[in-house]
C-alpha cells in the first residue's frame, strides 16, 4: 500500500520462540521504509501451554525475548508492539500476567499493557475449554501512550468484547486502539468483524487488530482476518488467511473532522467511570 507507515503482521505462532522471532523479523524485512510502527498479534513470541507460559515469563524490561525484540525494533528502526507475551506481574511477583509491550526505534520499552480480561469460556471446537485466569493475573490499568502515528490505546483480543474499556481509552485520549488476538476461528467467525467495526464507531477511534491464523498445536484454530477499522467503521484493509503483513495508513488528524461532525463524547449521558483500580494511565517505563 503507497503511504503506508503502519504495518499489522498475521502470524502462525507456535511453541518455539526463535521460530516465531524469525517468522516476525521475516515480514519487517519486507517492509518499505515508510513503515513507522509494527505490531503483531496476541501470542507473537510464544503461543503454547500454561507451563511454558510460566517457565518462559519475564521480568519487566528485562529477559531475552524482549532484548530480541528490542533488537529487532532498532535495527529496522521501528516501533514494534508485541501484541503479547507472558510476563512476571508487577503487583505479584509470584504470578504472570499477559502483556503487550511497546518498543521505540531506539528499542526502549515505551508501554506495557497487562490484559485485563480473561478468556474463561467454552467455544464449540476442538480445544472447547479456555481458562485464561488460571494461569494469568489480569491487569489492572489502563494505557495510552503516544507514538509516531497519533495516540494509542492497548488492548489485547477478549478485552474487545467489554466497550467500556475502550470508552476509557478515548477519554484518556486515544485516537487508536491495538487490538492483537488470537480469536477461535468459531467465535472469529460469528464476531471478530462486527465487534472491531462497533468499537471503531463508538469510540471515533482508528482500530487496529493484527491476529493469529491457522493451527497451533493439536487443538487451537485461530481465525485470522488482520483487519483496520477507520473511526466511521470502514474495513480499509484486511488479510484474511496469510501469513504475511498488512501495510495501512494511518491518519489521526482525519478523526477530528468526524468527532467535530459528531461529538459524541459530549452527548453521552453515561460517561464511562473508571471503578478502581482501572483508573489511571499506564505509559513508558516503570
Amino acid at each position: 500500500m503507497k503511504n503506508a507507515n503502519v504495518a499489522l503482521l498475521q502470524l502462525c505462532s507456535g511453541e518455539q520462540t526463535r521460530s516465531n522471532l524469525a517468522q516476525i523479523e521475516q515480514q519487517i524485512k519486507q517492509l518499505n521504509s515508510g513503515i513507522k510502527l509494527v505490531m503483531t498479534p496476541e501470542n507473537a513470541l510464544l503461543f503454547a501451554d500454561s507451563a511454558a507460559y510460566r517457565k518462559q515469563a519475564e521480568r519487566h524490561n528485562d529477559g531475552p525475548l524482549q532484548q530480541a525484540v528490542r533488537e529487532m525494533a532498532r535495527r529496522y528502526g521501528v516501533w514494534l508492539l508485541v501484541g503479547s507475551m507472558p510476563m512476571i506481574s508487577r503487583e505479584s511477583p509470584d504470578r504472570i500476567t499477559t502483556s503487550s509491550l511497546l518498543f521505540d526505534d531506539q528499542g526502549e520499552l515505551q508501554a506495557r499493557y497487562d490484559k485485563i480480561h480473561m478468556f474463561d469460556v467454552d467455544i464449540n471446537d476442538t480445544h472447547g475449554h479456555y481458562r485464561e485466569s488460571d494461569t494469568y493475573q489480569p491487569g489492572e490499568h489502563l494505557t495510552v501512550v503516544d507514538t509516531p502515528v497519533g495516540r494509542l490505546g492497548m488492548t489485547i483480543c477478549y478485552d474487545l468484547r467489554f466497550p467500556g474499556l475502550f470508552q476509557a481509552l478515548r477519554a484518556q485520549g486515544a485516537e487508536i486502539i491495538s487490538v492483537p488476538a488470537a480469536f477461535t476461528r468459531v467465535t472469529g467467525e460469528a464476531h471478530w468483524e462486527v465487534l472491531l467495526r462497533a468499537r471503531a464507531i463508538e469510540n471515533q477511534c482508528m482500530i487496529l487488530a493484527p491476529a493469529q491464523v491457522g493451527s497451533h498445536g493439536l487443538t487451537r484454530r485461530t481465525w485470522g482476518h488482520s483487519m483496520a477499522v477507520d473511526a466511521w467503521g470502514k474495513v480499509l484493509s484486511e488479510n484474511p488467511d496469510n501469513v504475511s503483513a498488512l501495510k495501512v495508513r494511518v491518519d489521526a488528524n482525519g478523526l477530528q473532522k468526524i468527532r467535530k461532525q459528531m461529538p459524541v463524547m459530549q452527548h453521552n449521558r453515561f460517561q464511562p467511570s473508571l471503578v478502581p483500580p482501572f483508573n489511571e494511565v499506564s505509559s513508558n517505563k516503570e
